[in-house]
């Protein structure tokens, strides 16, 4: 290699990179354009493998790279130049970290002989991430003598994302190049000959802690009073339905969990439930088993950890034990992954002809069942189609109840993902939902729904659910090349500011136009306007048939926007008080009768 000019060496340094990358699954790579980053854009563009996005705006092409590793649980590759560009991917790293979502980072760089002289676009990249990413390299400028490290560079960098010992997440490599930029690659060296990666990990979840299990099922035989609180990352949906069967337990299942069908043991209104006092007193558990992420309802988090601080068992199942326990209600944290963890419990209690806890535990989930059903009595009236103008609560249930099941439905932080697990009822083949709840901030979600629908199979609808503000927030999303954009619906919920505001004590203690400015924040541009704009189709419905008509017309059709204008916040919050209060008297009344029923 010795007789290879410097630019040819460099450019067979990054081809070699692109193919191991291409062989350890790597199947997408986002592209920001930059001059120092070129030898990684052209290497990327030249294999077959890998389908390049090119987004101008550093800050959406990295939320755009995150929902491809949020739909495919496979890392995208995001390629960004040197300097302030490497810095705006900040808040993706941030959400891929604490959501577990793989994510590899590329940022270009200076080589060292320009770095602290005042070279343009040289900022200090090295651990620019800090502790938010699983892996950190910066291998310096290609030479021959690191040539043997190329392949075992790359490979190792999609196995940190995937596998480390933390979990998914994301790895930042910082790559220098120098100049001459561009380079005839001088043949790679060959890879395994299996045509696999450079490096594997297996990881075998093993079997769950055999005291964990056993303890769990001698609970629920002796009759205690338990629930399953599933979200996402809860493993196979169908697992943690048979555990909530074979325990006799209900199963408080988030939408993101994919756990929300409508079996007996399915609750989906935890949320409303939590908040009536019958309940937490009638239906307190004994035992608290979380698998996967915490539901995002506070009412609900607050009474678990209230039953915890009375002394309730509470379990977290996670794989890695990191210690999602915001409350510190856990008392228990059991490192195993959730799927074989409920498939040793229901091995552990054994087959039966009814819940473990016999006819006790009969009756805890029918009282569960009862409160449930008094919940979508109250509910599915008032989010059923109707004529009229469309609500907050209506269109999360409408999009739950409507899309199909192997529709993704990704859903805005704020007060959209909260509506849909409140009022998104159980169904049969519910729609796969996804969140950014790793930080629950409103950064780039449009993005990210545009990066699900990238890494989704063919043919898999996407819609997003968002706010105005989240969609404005986030409007370079829609900034594209001519390319071909796989299908995706941005139905945005317009109320004219910040919905969620108005739930909080801000919206009583402040004045009406200090308010408004801090936390309300209606926004001059118009949503349909900016959409169209952009070029981008849209539709402005403000009713439940113009609502069913557009997203007919639009859902698996490409990119396109639905604005949907709303009642005005106030509306709203009375509207959300007034349900929970119906629900309220609904559930009161049917647990009393159910208690009086069983004393006489």
């Amino acid at each position: 290699m010795t007789s290879v000019p410097p630019e040819d060496l460099q450019a067979t340094y990054v081809a070699t990179l692109v193919d191991e990358w291409a062989r350890g699954g790597v199947s997408h790579a986002v592209v920001c354009p930059g001059s120092r980053s070129t030898p990684l854009a052209v290497a990327l563009a030249a294999h077959r493998a890998i389908r390049v996005l090119v987004r101008l705006d550093e800050r959406s092409a990295s939320f755009t790279a995150l929902g491809i590793g949020l739909a495919s649980g496979r890392p995208a590759l995001l390629v960004t130049t040197s300097g302030t560009a490497a810095a705006e991917v900040h808040a993706a790293v941030v959400e891929a970290d604490l959501a577990r979502v793989p994510l590899v980072v590329l940022t270009a760089d200076r080589p060292p002989e320009l770095q602290g002289f005042g070279a343009p676009q040289t900022i200090d990249q090295t651990h620019l991430y800090g502790r938010s990413v699983r892996w950190f390299a910066d291998p310096g400028p290609a030479d021959a003598g690191s040539r043997g490290t190329w392949r075992s560079l790359a490979a190792r960098s999609v196995a940190e994302a995937v596998a480390g010992p933390q979990g998914p997440g994301p790895v930042h490599l910082n790559l220098a190049f120098r100049e001459p930029l561009l380079g005839a690659v001088s043949g790679t060296d060959p890879g395994r000959s299996d045509g696999g990666p450079w490096h594997r990990v297996v990881r075998d979840p093993g079997a769950a802690p055999a005291g964990a299990v056993a303890a769990v099922a001698d609970t629920a035989r002796r009759g205690a009073r338990g629930v399953l609180v599933a979200g996402a990352g809860c493993g196979d949906p169908a697992a943690v339905v048979a555990l909530a069967s074979a325990l006799g337990w209900p199963l408080l299942a988030d939408p993101r969990s994919g756990a929300r069908t409508d079996d007996p043991v399915v609750i989906g209104g935890a949320d409303l439930l939590a908040r009536v006092p019958i309940v937490r007193s009638a239906l307190a558990p004994d035992v608290v088993v979380h698998l996967g992420a915490p539901w995002v309802s506070k009412p609900l988090g607050q009474w678990l950890a209230a039953r915890a601080a009375d002394g309730a068992d509470v379990l977290a199942v996670d794989p890695c034990w990191r210690w999602v326990d915001p409350d510190r209600a856990v008392s228990t944290v059991v490192p195993a992954d959730p799927e074989a963890f409920c498939r040793a419990v229901v091995e552990a209690v054994g087959p039966a002809d009814g819940p473990a806890g016999g006819s006790e535990g009969g009756a805890w989930l029918a009282s569960w069942r009862a409160a449930e059903a008094a919940v979508r009595q109250v509910l599915d009236p008032r989010t059923v189609d109707g004529p009229g103008a469309v609500t907050e609560p209506g269109l999360a249930a409408h999009l739950v109840r409507s899309l199909p099941g192997d529709a993704t439905l990704v859903v805005s932080s704020s007060m959209p993902v909260r509506d849909v697990e409140t009022f998104g009822a159980p169904r049969a083949h519910p729609p796969r939902v996804l969140a950014n709840r790793g930080a629950n901030g409103i950064d780039g979600v449009v993005s990210t729904a545009l990066g699900v629908a990238a890494g989704s199979p063919p043919g898999r609808a996407t819609v997003a659910l968002v706010g105005d503000l989240a969609f404005l927030h986030d409007v370079s999303s829609l900034v594209r090349p001519g390319e071909d954009t796989a299908p995706c619906t941005v139905v945005v919920a317009d109320n004219g500011g910040g919905g969620i505001f108005s739930f909080l004590p801000q919206a009583t203690a402040l004045d009406d136009v200090t308010f408004e400015t801090l936390f309300g924040t209606p926004q001059l541009p118009d949503v349909a306007d900016v959409a169209a704009g952009f070029g981008v189709p849209v539709d402005d419905v403000g009713d439940a048939a113009g609502l069913h008509e557009a997203l007919a017309r639009r859902v698996g059709e490409g990119l396109s926007v639905i604005r949907v204008r709303l009642p005005s916040r106030e509306d709203n919050l009375a509207l959300h008080r007034q349900l929970e209060g119906d629900v309220a008297t609904a559930v009161d009344a049917v647990l009393r009768g159910t208690a009086e029923g069983r004393d006489g």
